[in-house]
């Protein structure tokens, strides 16, 4: 490694072989400016980006080994940088890669949706250089936009490293901060009365400098003379410590003058009298709205506005006070340290004719899982990589096996280096290599270190089989753990060698698990994390036995015989329930689909109102079908006919009990991915809605604004198909009250109707470790890759998917946060496809009931991961020719939030109101391209 000088001090650049050649490598190190010393803002940044074929963060880990490139082809694209708190910039320094602009903007934001252009930058060229330009103004976000690209340049925008530089603004009492050409915020950060002075010129007038590229608002007080120093007075009307306000939201008053002027959204107001008077108090009634938000038309401050509303009442769900668990992956100064779990198969990863690999066996709580620590000494430059393993049960004395290096010669289950470990206790082991057997000399790296632990179990475990194996992992050395899947052969002439996914099909970010070779295509959805964290296999194998567990008898769903009740579980259904257990409605954690006609909806949830909206006096908020312990049925209800025209189907129901004034017919989601999608910032999704449609593009997607169940808070909706619960706690126990008629602390009431006298008691049933535990399971499922990521008819379909305008409410990338508790859904680049925002569908899907704020013809978009593996999920497997390994998808499709559609086309085609632009031109297409579309959708 060698050092450059850069803003903030030395900066690592890795030698010439991470780089294409040694004139590029000298090219990058020299590029860089040798600058006066400045702390770098960009570092520890929040960022994001319109796409990310390499992750956004790798234009501001200090590592210009790595950078962050956009999707190809994509005019325009940006990154955007939230630096926490304003800071008065002066410069912005872009180490660019090859693929690099010929015209570009930097833009400044206080509130992430309103952006001044700091600097417009044109004749950029082809090949790496590093771009210093000098800005000015007070920000909190920084956004490179790339315009168009250089010549030459045919993939799309890539920064190596990229630096803003700058000093924090002084906002003790607060600060007057640009938001564009006619309106300002002051940001309060104590107290409700922010002072500021200025020096008055000429005329009598303050003049209020926000920025040198925001120009001058001048606010006119008579009886002041040029060159007095006077106090202007913000008072405060609506906000709380920390918020952006607009400006109309504030009296101004000057005490140099007899009289003030109120304040104006438009530039160069000089009203020489005012509405107020006095000291400023006794006008902050007319300044513009109540405490409830601001006036219809406003700009928000806060990242985006439902209703007009002001969306700084949502409270984050996690913040800098969130305890975090810890993390995955850490590097010391002498090693790369990689600490995870692993859980117990039946075979192994590549044994397709067995397919027996990613289900679940007898007694997976108990006994069978494993932590494993990796140290990674290689990575730092020294010669041995170590792997300490932790049990919850002793392995076999000499069968602790730990497979190291695949070959893949005459089984796909051989590595060269298969010694057992080294036992410490009888719960702990390691082995230790410095020489790669694969390659016939000492580990480097960028060595392939495919492993799989056999956990063998010591015969007197008390329940289940003893000997197991275990999953297949991808090491990199000094890189991580990587999704994998096969392709080649091995230096030995063995087949289904391992080869790392590119990380744009990394769907779920680190969590992406490994493509499928074993055959199972009913289990997609059911596997834990590739970086599960190195405490949480065992809360995660307890969740998943709560989420398979009747909540009647307590019967595991999976080998009932062998796997025994859950006692926890028993005799909580009811009185009032439509299914007893989560994997009822959710099988295989995959989505339901519709019932034949005639035939009860028992996968489905029916929320219910009367007709002013409040709930149905006869059954409360939901439907329940079944009932126990003595109470009556609410009736059920089925599909009684099917309406279709121009190809297109859609239900009508039946119901045999109390039929409600309103009602939304909602089918069982799949559930893989949710915890991904509650780790988005709230502030990213906020800036998303565009309620107004102020940018004229059809599209006015809004958040719900949902009451937390235990704070009272006001949260981001993001869970449900309206969006109606803010977090994956309340929505488990939420579907448990409703769904299931179980009590837990977050709902302790019975869903229950004011003229229903059999609803049973109140108060908690399943204890809160219990829905901690299936928190946990959820939150850490892992994601699917993408398929056939590099087939061209897939490439096309992808690009047809943002030309059509999908991608406008599928969004497709995000960056999680830094602040959610469970790490590994920190700092991931993921591509879910959705905002999770309300978009209104037009009359053809709506119903008649709406959700807090959401209306009947609005839905969130749904998440499109893992969408083409769903069918055979849903589906599951038969075996119609007999034998091991025969088993074949039987797949059932079933799409939108009622089913009705039998294929994605279909879905497409069912697409209104805001979608109706996306299907008018996915109609247009010619039949290849549409393939080509569905191809990209089904590869997901």
């Amino acid at each position: 490694m060698r050092l450059f000088t850069k803003r903030g001090g030395t900066v690592p650049v890795p030698d010439v072989p991470l780089i294409t050649s040694t004139a590029v490598a000298l090219a990058l190190l020299f590029s860089l400016p040798v600058l006066a010393q400045q702390s770098n803002l960009a570092t520890g940044a929040n960022v994001s980006a319109s796409t990310a074929d390499l992750p956004a963060n790798h234009a501001i880990d200090g590592d210009t080994g790595t950078r962050w490139a956009s999707a190809g082809q994509t005019d325009p694209s940006w990154i955007a940088l939230d630096l926490g708190q304003p800071y008065d910039l002066d410069q912005v320094e872009i180490f660019w890669e090859a693929a690099n602009p010929e015209t570009y903007e930097i833009w400044g934001s206080n509130n992430g949706v309103d952006w001044a252009t700091l600097s417009v930058q044109t004749g950029g060229q082809f090949g790496h250089r590093t771009d210093t330009v000098d800005v000015s103004g007070i920000y909190q976000h920084v956004r490179i936009q790339g315009l168009t690209r250089s010549a030459g340049n045919y993939w799309g925008y890539s920064i190596w490293e990229l630096g803003v530089f700058g000093s924090p603004a002084n906002c003790d009492s607060g600060c007057v901060l640009a938001v564009d050409d006619s309106t300002f915020e002051a940001r309060v950060t104590g107290g409700d009365i922010v002072d500021l002075h200025y020096s008055v010129n000429g005329g009598g007038q303050i003049n209020v400098r926000m920025h040198e590229s925001a120009g001058l608002w001048t606010y006119a007080i008579p009886g002041l003379s040029d060159g007095d120093l006077v106090t202007v007075s913000f008072t405060k009307i609506t906000a709380g410590v920390g918020q952006n306000i607009p400006a109309k939201d504030y009296v101004f008053s000057g005490s140099g003058g007899s009289s003030s002027s109120s304040s104006s959204s438009s530039s160069s107001s000089s009203s020489s009298g005012g509405s107020s008077s006095g000291s400023g108090g006794s006008g902050s009634g007319s300044s513009s709205s109540s405490s409830g938000g601001t006036s219809s038309g406003s700009s928000s401050s806060s990242g985006g506005s439902s209703s007009g509303a002001d969306l700084g009442s949502i409270v984050p769900l996690y913040d800098g006070s969130t305890p975090l668990e810890p993390a995955i992956t850490v590097e010391t100064p002498t090693a790369l340290v990689t600490r995870f779990s692993d859980r117990a198969r039946d075979r192994h990863a590549k044994e397709d004719m067995f397919q027996a690999y990613d289900h679940y066996l007898s007694f997976y709580w108990e006994d069978r899982t494993a932590s494993i620590e990796i140290i990674d000494e290689v990575a730092k430059g020294g010669d041995s990589v170590r792997m300490n393993v932790r049990t919850q049960f002793k392995l076999s004395d000499t069968e602790a096996e730990n497979r190291w290096f695949y070959r893949g010669v005459g089984t796909v289950a051989e590595y060269c280096d298969n010694g057992v470990m080294v036992v410490v206790d009888q719960y702990n082991y390691y082995k230790e290599r410095t020489y790669n057997c694969r390659e016939s000399r000492n580990i480097q790296v960028g060595d392939k270190l495919e492993f799989e632990i056999s956990q063998f179990l010591d015969p007197s475990v008390p329940n289940g089989r003893a000997n197991y194996y275990g999953t297949t992992f991808l090491y990199i050395v000094g890189e991580g753990l990587v999704p994998w899947d096969v392709g080649g052969a091995t230096p030995f002439g063995g087949i289904k060698d391992s080869v790392k996914i590119p990380e744009t099909a990394w769907l779920g970010g680190e969590t992406t698990i490994h493509a499928l070779t074993s055959g199972e295509t009913d289990n997609h959805y059911m596997q834990m994390a590739t970086n599960l964290g190195y405490d949480n296999a065992q809360p995660f194998m307890r969740g998943r036995r709560v989420l398979h567990s009747s909540a009647v008898d307590g019967v595991h769903d999976e080998n009932p015989i062998d796997n025994p009740p859950f006692a926890p579980m028993t005799g909580l259904a009811g009185p009032h329930y439509i299914n007893d257990s989560c994997a009822s409605c959710h099988q295989r954690n995959g989505r339901a689909v519709p019932a034949a006609v005639g035939e009860p909806l028992d996968k489905w949830t029916f929320k219910v109102a009367a007709a002013s909206g409040a709930p149905d006096p006869y059954l409360g908020s939901a439907l329940q079908p079944k009932a126990r312990s003595g109470a009556a049925s609410e009736g059920q209800v089925s599909i009684a006919s099917w309406s279709e025209q121009n190809g297109l189907r859609a239900p009508n129901y039946a119901f045999t009990g109390v039929v409600p004034e309103r009602f939304s017919a909602r089918i069982a989601p799949s559930i893989v991915g949710m915890g991904l999608l509650e780790a988005i910032d709230e502030t990213a999704l906020i800036a998303l809605a565009d309620p107004e449609d102020s940018d004229s593009d059809g599209i006015s997607g809004r958040v719900n604004r949902v009451i937390d169940p235990e704070t009272g808070d006001t949260r981001l909706g993001r869970f449900g198909w309206k969006a109606g619960v803010a977090s994956i706690r309340h929505q488990l126990a939420r579907a448990l009250n409703t769904d299931m008629g179980v009590m837990t602390s977050v709902f302790p009431q019975p869903d229950c109707g004011s003229s229903q006298n059999d609803c049973g008691a109140s108060g908690a049933e399943l204890a809160d470790n219990h829905l901690q535990d299936l928190t946990k399971y959820v939150a850490l499922l892992g994601v699917r890759p993408q398929r056939n990521y590099d087939d061209p008819s897939v490439v096309n379909g992808q690009q047809l998917f943002t030309d059509i305008g999908c991608a406008s409410c599928h969004t497709p990338t995000h960056q999680t946060s830094a602040q959610h508790p469970f790490a590994e859904l920190r700092n991931q680049t993921i591509h879910p496809y959705t905002d999770l925002l309300l978009h209104d569908m037009g009359p053809g899907l709506a119903d008649n009931l709406g959700e807090g704020e959401a209306t009947g013809a609005e839905w969130r978009t749904p998440a499109l991961w893992g969408l083409g593996l769903s069918a055979c999920v849903t589906g599951g497997v038969e075996n119609p020719s007999g034998g091991q390994g025969n088993e074949v998808c039987t797949p059932q499709h079933g799409y939108l939030h009622d089913g009705r559609a039998r294929s994605i086309d279909e879905a497409i085609r069912w697409h209104g109101g805001e979608g109706q632009a996306s299907n008018d031109a996915y109609q247009n297409l010619s039949g290849a391209q549409q393939q080509d579309l569905l191809n990209f959708l089904n590869s997901l």
